[in-house]
């Protein structure tokens, strides 16, 4: 099953709401001064390009994305003179000379991800360069909660899990990458967001969507297999007397010093 990513309806009551609160954290641990050309690397539905604009007060943002449907959807939703979005990969970034490059939630699902981090240390020759990824191994709690109930019932969808697929979603991992790729000054930390639910159907019906590797799974399913996997969830989740579900979710922060 490949890890699909395209559309932004469905990505943004997926994870693109959550990871618009990691990415405030993230900006202000960053400490950037105003006025710097800032590169965004797999910008998506632009939640990280957002809150750079409304945070770090740059002269421009460039949002990179291989997909076309993010690239539309953030251009269409961001309109601000100092945002454009560009439709390319993580290997071919645009011509310009950046202040800072940043990537959200990315990595884990780029194809050579230490080809991905030198060219993005080579759009930033003198810049920082920072990324953040889901801690899928245990902290993004909705993503755990979802694989344990799948493989529960379907031993097959472990091979699926994010956690055991993305080695880089762990601290020592991320830090080895940016201090083999020569950067300087690296740091890693950890940042906890509350990802709160209305409801069960708030927290159920963005799987259903398609977009990620968790919904793509669930699409597959026949729709009495789908009920099957609901109803474990409803089980295993911490469902509070309201209604709500109280969760949290972990990301991982890496930053570093382009040596130039």
């Amino acid at each position: 099953m490949s890890d699909v990513w395209t559309t932004g309806d469905h990505y943004e009551p997926y994870v693109g709401r959550w990871s618009r609160l990691v990415a405030l954290d993230f900006l202000d641990w960053l400490d950037i001064a105003p006025g710097q050309l800032w590169v965004d690397v797999g910008c998506g539905t632009g939640a990280l390009t957002s809150a750079i604009l409304d945070r770090c007060e740059p002269s421009e943002v460039v949002g990179v994305d291989p997909s076309v449907g993010f690239v539309s959807w953030a251009s269409a939703h961001i309109i601000d003179p100092r945002a454009r979005f560009v439709l390319a990969d993580a290997g071919h970034l645009p011509a310009v000379t950046a202040d800072v490059v940043v990537s959200g939630l990315v990595l884990n699902f780029v194809p050579g991800p230490q080809a991905a981090l030198a060219g993005m240390c080579a759009v930033a020759p003198s810049g920082t360069i920072a990324a953040y990824v889901w801690d899928y191994l245990g902290g993004m709690e909705m993503m755990r909660h979802f694989w344990d109930a799948a493989a529960a019932i379907d031993p097959a969808a472990a091979e699926l899990d994010e956690g055991a697929r993305f080695p880089l979603c762990h601290p020592d991992a991320l830090r080895d990458l940016w201090l083999g790729s020569g950067l300087d000054q690296v740091e890693v930390r950890a940042i906890d967001v509350p990802t709160v639910f209305r409801d069960v159907d708030d927290y159920w019906t963005p799987f259903l969507g398609g977009v990620g590797v968790a919904p793509a799974y669930a699409a597959s399913l026949d729709e009495h297999r789908r009920e099957q996997l609901r109803d474990r969830l409803v089980a295993a989740l911490p469902i509070e007397s309201d209604g709500t579900i109280r969760l949290t979710a972990r990301a991982w922060a890496v930053k570093g010093t382009s040596p130039g």
